[in-house]
């Protein structure tokens, strides 16, 4: 699969998310008395559009890629893979309803809690990948 591909695809499930976690956003916000949904559904909704898009603009950068194909189909793959896991957990909290704030001290996943350092690790990995990948992207647009 070219890098290209990859990224359109990725654009069109991110979207397909948005749209349905958005028919889940609006029965929590139909059910609640307050009428609003959970944080994390509201954040799942929001973040699978304003993903769909950011791999439209990835997209975009690809035919600079200073790399070979495969170098660049990982290079945009990384940060929308790290898309995709950021989603997955908002989901997790979403139907878990466990928390409000899944940086915040303790950092709550269910009835349980997850150790500071895995949450550290997690965080740097998709700091570095996705700047990362998104940067060797940039620079090929820099030197064309």
């Amino acid at each position: 699969m070219t890098a290209s591909k990859f990224c359109l695809i990725a654009a069109g499930l991110f979207f397909m998310s948005g749209l349905l976690t958005g028919i889940w956003k609006f029965l929590c916000i139909m059910r609640s008395p307050q009428g609003v949904a959970p944080t994390y559904v509201d954040i799942t909704h929001r973040t699978s559009l304003m993903y769909a898009f950011s791999c439209l603009l990835l997209r975009e950068f690809v035919p600079y890629s200073p790399l070979d194909a495969r170098g660049t189909l990982w290079a945009a793959a990384v940060p929308i893979l790290f898309f995709a896991s950021a989603v997955f957990t908002y989901i997790v909290h979403g139907v878990l309803r466990d928390t409000d704030n899944q940086l915040q001290r303790p950092f709550r996943l269910g009835n349980g809690t997850l150790k500071p350092a895995l949450i550290w690790v997690y965080m740097v990995a998709l700091i570095a990948g996705e700047i990362g990948g998104f940067a060797i992207l940039l620079v090929g647009a820099f030197q064309a």
